[in-house]
């Protein structure tokens, strides 16, 4: 039997596209759900028609703090494993599906490894090769490794770097992102997200490093304003960047810019509208990298290191917080514009065909 775990919207978007796969096949799959996120959830499973969670481990409020971290930790652990007959539907031998880089990674391969099932790590070999960016999101790739028996990697540099360990290494191309995009892409919905603006950039950051403290989120902030004072900025607000812009004073500073409109998140389709019809994107996300990567969309990289090759020296500008990388990006960023990478090759069927093939899909 194959068990999905995943926990947040960037790994919903990203499993989705298989998830479904999955459902056409006989015997289905088992989704379990950790609860790390909750907002939008529901719409991203409407976006790919993909079904409810099978069972939850939690289900309380989304977590935006270190306390409500600790809860849900032991409430997910907790529940894998004192309830890991209902929770696996008394299977022993199945093959546990995990996603990227999340703590809702490592549990679920930890879990799935201590109940003696099979994990795969689908988005597997990404590496930065520096522990505190991202963090700690390269430390809870490593652990990982350790746990995989299949390792879906999109690349062969990604291949690469699993080499050393044990396990059986798929090269799926390209990250399963790829499908989901295309998807959006091809149900060619042009819905009105612009907020009547014929020119705007959207901004979405929400990475620990980065909000850390008052003086990176100061630099993040400072950054934001130097954009809107070029550029209408459609700043995409998460729960935790919101948290962390009231400690540290910037919300207020934040409403008071005309030029910066603060929207809340939303479903994967209308973002990524709302990201084809920009000038370009400034992120933190890995995600938001690799969808710009597939768009062919300009986009500022607010990070000191990517874990990720997808757009970097193409449409990709690695900004190491440098204020000369960031105005140059400003000046020139029609140059970075590709044309949409959307390839005819599925990483989902890919990775559905291997599964297939070691007798995982009953």
């Amino acid at each position: 039997m194959i068990h999905v775990i995943l926990g947040t919207k960037a790994q919903m978007v990203k499993m989705a596209p298989l998830m479904r796969l999955l459902e056409s096949e006989r015997g289905g799959y088992n989704f379990i759900f950790t609860g790390q996120h909750k907002d939008t959830i529901d719409d991203i499973r409407n976006n790919f028609s993909i079904k409810t969670p099978d069972y939850y481990l939690y289900e309380g409020r989304e977590v935006v703090s270190v306390f409500g971290s600790v809860y849900w930790l032991f409430s997910v652990l907790f529940n894998a494993i004192f309830h890991r007959r209902k929770v696996f539907r008394g299977d022993k031998n199945g093959v546990v599906l995990v996603h990227g880089d999340t703590i809702s990674t490592a549990i679920g391969a930890i879990i799935g490894k201590l109940l003696g099932h099979r994990v795969g790590h689908i988005e597997s070999g990404l590496r930065s090769f520096n522990v505190f960016h991202p963090f700690p999101e390269e430390l809870t790739r490593l652990l990982v490794f350790n746990f995989s028996d299949y390792y879906f990697c999109p690349g062969e540099w990604a291949v690469n770097n699993v080499a050393s360990y044990r396990g059986c290494k798929i090269d799926t191309k390209f990250n399963t992102q790829m499908d989901a995009v295309k998807d959006s892409w091809n149900r060619n919905e042009h819905l009105n997200e612009a907020y009547g603006l014929s020119r705007y950039c959207v901004v979405s950051t929400h990475r620990f490093e980065n909000w850390s403290s008052k003086r990176n989120a100061n630099n993040i902030f400072n950054i934001i304003e130097l954009i809107a004072s070029e550029v209408p900025v459609i700043f995409v607000m998460h729960p935790f960047t919101m948290k962390k812009l009231n400690k540290y004073g910037l919300l207020d500073q934040l409403r008071q810019n005309a030029n910066i409109i603060m929207r809340k998140r939303s479903d994967f389709y209308s973002f990524i509208n709302l990201v084809s019809q920009s000038e370009f994107v400034v992120t933190d996300g890995g995600s938001n990298q690799e969808e710009c990567a597939y768009l062919g969309k300009p986009c500022l990289l607010l990070r000191k290191a990517s874990e990720r090759r997808e757009g970097i020296n193409e449409n990709v500008v690695l900004s190491g917080f440098d204020e000369f990388v960031v105005r140059d990006f400003l000046s020139n960023y029609d140059k970075y514009a590709r044309e949409p990478l959307i390839d005819s090759v599925s990483p989902s069927q890919l990775i559905l065909e291997f599964l297939r093939s070691q007798g995982a899909l009953k």
